[in-house]
């Protein structure tokens, strides 16, 4: 399972209601690339696909594809907002390794090509 914290959730249904397109929900989605060989992808989407696992929280809806489910299960999100900057920060039991960035991991411990973020 998935969760947002409060923060995460109001975040997400700021930026659904400041959207303007129909949005169903929220997706994550796991992509190869980033500093640590996968990284994390956010997205409104306007709709599910019949293979996503959805996950209701509250006035947001979370739609995750099969393929990055293993790699997310277990994951928190939360919203983090300073005088340094805003954005998502990613918990992830998954993840071996994490770039400084906060974005990209790996879920070996060998890293695939670790690189540095600039």
């Amino acid at each position: 399972m998935i969760t947002l914290t409060e923060k995460a959730i109001s975040a997400v249904g700021r930026f659904i209601a400041g959207s303007e397109t129909p949005t169903a929900g929220l997706r994550i989605e796991v992509t190869d690339g980033g500093c640590s060989g996968y990284q994390y992808g956010l997205k409104l989407e306007g709709s599910q696909t019949p293979e996503d696992t959805v996950i209701d929280c509250g006035e947001v809806k979370v739609f995750i594809d099969p393929v990055s489910m293993p790699m997310l299960d277990g994951m928190s999100i939360d919203f983090l907002d300073s005088i340094e900057g805003s954005g998502f920060k990613f918990t992830n039991p998954n993840a071996a390794k994490s770039c400084a960035c906060g974005t990209s991991f790996n879920t070996s411990a060998e890293g695939a090509g670790t690189k540095t973020c600039s």
